[in-house]
């Protein structure tokens, strides 16, 4: 990942900048731009199921020989959803003889959900038009 990818998903050393979350300061277009490409990894249901099957499963990791039989898809196209969730930095592989295991990256995940967390005790602002703020 670039430094402004790392920038943007928080994943920069002490001093360096760091992204807030959404809801908490608007994003530059430079952010928006690195955020959308992991978002858009996300924007695929076959990518959205792979991640969660190798993120629910026991023990951390998976084999492709244990992925490729969920999906009618080839395996060449799966090893390229895998590919791209692994350039988002939503997953990590290794080698290891003639299969490739993969596990979650907790700390992506993790930061994503806080950019899209509003701050604890912060109530959405009401709309205008309503009795109070949404819940």
């Amino acid at each position: 990942m670039s430094k402004q990818e790392l920038v943007v998903l928080g994943q920069v050393g002490e001093g360096d900048a760091y992204c807030p979350g959404l809801l908490t300061a608007p994003l530059d277009e430079p952010q928006a731009v690195e955020l959308a490409k992991v978002f858009k990894a996300l924007g695929d249901p076959v990518r959205l199921r792979l991640l969660s099957m190798i993120a629910s499963r026991a023990g951390g990791e998976v084999c492709v020989c244990d992925l490729t039989p969920a999906f009618d898809l080839s395996q060449p196209t799966i090893s390229h959803h895998l590919k791209l969730l692994r350039q988002a930095g939503l997953i990590d592989c290794e080698r290891r003889g003639t299969w490739v295991y993969y596990w979650l990256l907790p700390e992506m995940t993790d930061r994503l959900a806080g950019i899209l967390t509003r701050p604890v005790g912060e109530l959405p602002p009401a709309r205008p038009g309503t009795a109070g703020a949404a819940s």
